[in-house]
């Protein structure tokens, strides 16, 4: 089924979403994420500057160790050599124990700052937001791209500075070494670093492909089983496993044509720098014979070379690494970045208390941001009183929804006014006017955790004996006592263990813990049989007693027992009054109504539905 866009706020959810990365530079906005541990940084590099010296010195000792101890010919200086060696990587192991510990933690602790960070911005946002955004994209930037993110900064990031330091002080020991040989070695670094721009630039775009497929693949997967009774009920499996394999084969495809471009880039950088560490050897082996440099000399002077070329290998590796990296940074900023379309006041106004419960809808216009041609309400006016009861009825795409989501602040409106007890609800901080609202909806959405713990999510602060009495008041101890582990059996993802009828009495529980100022009835007893219903009703009557409710109405019982009928049709009120006054002036709702009892009558069914969404 299409979904509609309704949402105006920056949102991701395909491939023409996402901006390409021409550069590292997204990396730089993982600094803030840094600064805190600045401390750890500092050791860090304390440690990887120690362990680069250090290897760097090897090169020292063993040029004095074949010109002088060898020459020397004294078992005394090779055992001062030896216990040189020993003592040098100590040093070399310590330094590489802490630089890989500090690194390791820091980039631990960044993602999961990140990734507290993304989650908190996303559970912000409106549900506007999620209506042009999959899910298995959030998914993908919170697992795959943070993953990215960890290795570049857990370990990439440090490679690339000490084999940094690795190229800069090995070639600084050429030169001091044998300024002739290293004018060759500087000959060949152009050709070295040709292919890592040249290449470099395909790995990042099929990295970013690459995880943009397997975003696509957790969309489908998330999909696909949050749905699995109408999947299997309709036979869909083989289709399912088809298109499921198309993507995880769009994944491979793209993640081994970005695997060959890498290995490539590599196979070439190691080629072209070990021949050159061949061509020097050549070359200084006859600069010995010539009596040009030492036997040490040279030896050192490949020392440092091979170390050079190894870094030079290292960075090219580590730059497909960074490029990655990049993308998943700017994926991830993309997140945080975003806004809702609900304004938040800079200084909200207190709603009283108590609230009596008063709701107006002054002239109010809007148009959801993806239909901008489409007015969702017109002119709509209407207004509450505290503790009244309105039903509201009318046809498929008449407004009811929307009426609900702009009371509770989902969106904004474009002109006229919402007031709750005479304030403009924009005036309000939206937690603290959803904090006096209930809303049992006719879908119920339950969680992944007890049936004690569904409950408690309308008041977490509530005690169990309150939230027993609360699903004593929904009818819902007589099943959950039945369940194997009562009040704390797990009930399942979105509550699979329970029966439609017995997943609404949990909405219905939750509703009563929450004890709102105001309640909005999604018609909240379409699921329940005949026993049930009777039972739940009895406990909504009791509910909405002496509290604001408003009902977006299907069945009979419950506009007639309404204090007021509001009829929308087209964003606009075109009826309010009773069940029977409304009758008695046809229009839309005698004609919704005849419709209804003349089905209803058809089928046998005593009670008849009012109206559809």
């Amino acid at each position: 089924m299409a979904r509609r866009s309704r949402s105006g706020e920056k949102a991701t959810g395909g491939d023409a979403d996402r901006p390409s990365t021409r550069s590292l530079r997204p990396l730089k906005l993982l600094i803030g994420y840094l600064a805190p541990y600045r401390l750890q940084i500092a050791g860090a590099l304390v440690a990887l500057t120690v362990a680069a010296a250090t290897v760097l010195a090897m090169g020292i000792g063993l040029r004095h160790l074949i010109d002088d101890a060898f020459h020397s010919a004294t078992p005394g200086a090779l055992d001062d050599a030896l216990l040189i060696l020993f003592a040098v990587v100590v040093v070399l192991a310590m330094a590489t124990f802490g630089r890989f510990f500090l690194v390791s933690w820091i980039g631990e602790r960044v993602v999961a700052d990140l990734r507290k960070a993304v989650y908190d911005r996303v559970l912000g946002l409106g549900p506007a937001f999620f209506e042009v955004t999959r899910t298995g994209e959030i998914l993908s930037r919170l697992t795959t791209d943070t993953t990215l993110i960890q290795t570049v900064v857990g370990s990439s990031a440090s490679s690339a500075l000490r084999n940094m330091l690795l190229l800069a002080g090995g070639t600084v020991m050429l030169i001091v070494t044998s300024p002739r040989l290293t004018g060759f070695v500087l000959l060949v670094v152009p050709l070295v670093v040709a292919p890592i721009l040249i290449f470099g630039r395909r790995v990042r775009k099929l990295s970013r492909q690459s995880q943009d497929r397997v975003a696509d693949v957790g969309d489908y997967v998330e999909e696909s089983l949050n749905a699995i009774r109408t999947v299997q009920a309709f036979n869909h499996e083989p289709i399912d496993r088809q298109r499921f394999a198309e993507r995880v084969e769009s994944a491979f495809s793209v993640s081994v044509r970005r695997i060959r471009a890498r290995a490539f880039l590599t196979a070439v950088v190691i080629m072209l720098t070990f021949g050159s560490v061949g061509v020097i050897l050549w070359l200084g082996g006859r600069a010995v014979i010539a009596d040009e440099i030492t036997a040490g000399e040279l030896s050192a002077f490949v020392f440092y070379a091979v170390v050079v070329a190894g870094a030079v290998g290292a960075v090219s590796e580590v730059v497909g690494d960074l490029q990655r990296a990049a993308g998943a940074t700017e994926r991830l900023m993309d997140l945080l970045a975003s806004r809702s379309t609900v304004r938040i006041p800079e200084r909200p106004l207190a709603l009283p208390e108590p609230l009596a419960g008063a709701v107006a809808f002054e002239n109010v216009t809007f148009h959801y941001p993806s239909m901008p041609d489409r007015s969702a309400l017109t002119g709509l006016t209407f207004s509450v009183a505290p503790g009244e009861k309105v039903a509201i009825v009318g046809p498929s795409g008449a407004g009811k929804s929307t009426v609900f989501q702009l009371l509770l602040r989902f969106y904004d409106i474009e002109s006229g006014h919402i007031r709750v007890d005479g304030l403009d609800i924009r005036d309000v901080h939206p937690a603290a006017l959803r904090a006096r609202i209930g809303m049992v909806p006719q879908d119920p959405v339950l969680f992944s955790t007890s049936a004690m713990e569904n409950i408690r999510y309308g008041r977490p602060e509530a005690t169990d004996a309150e939230v027993r009495a609360a699903a004593e008041a929904a009818a819902a101890v007589e099943f959950i006592d039945r369940l194997p582990n009562g009040f704390d059996t797990f009930l399942g993802q979105r509550g699979v263990r329970l029966s439609g009828g017995q997943r609404q009495r949990i909405a219905i529980a939750r509703a009563v813990l929450r004890d709102p100022s105001i309640l909005l009835l999604d018609e909240a007893t379409s699921a329940l049989d005949a026993e049930s219903e009777q039972m739940v009703q009895a406990a909504l009557d009791r509910l909405s007693t002496g509290r604001t409710t408003i009902v977006v109405a299907h069945r009979l019982a419950t506009v007639l027992k309404a204090d007021r009928i509001i009829v929308l049709d087209q964003g606009r009120v075109v009826g309010t009054g009773t069940h029977e006054s409304l009758l008695a002036e046809g229009g839309l709702y005698a004609r919704l109504a005849a419709l209804q009892f003349d089905t209803a009558l058809e089928r046998g069914v005593p009670e008849p539905r009012i109206s559809v969404r």
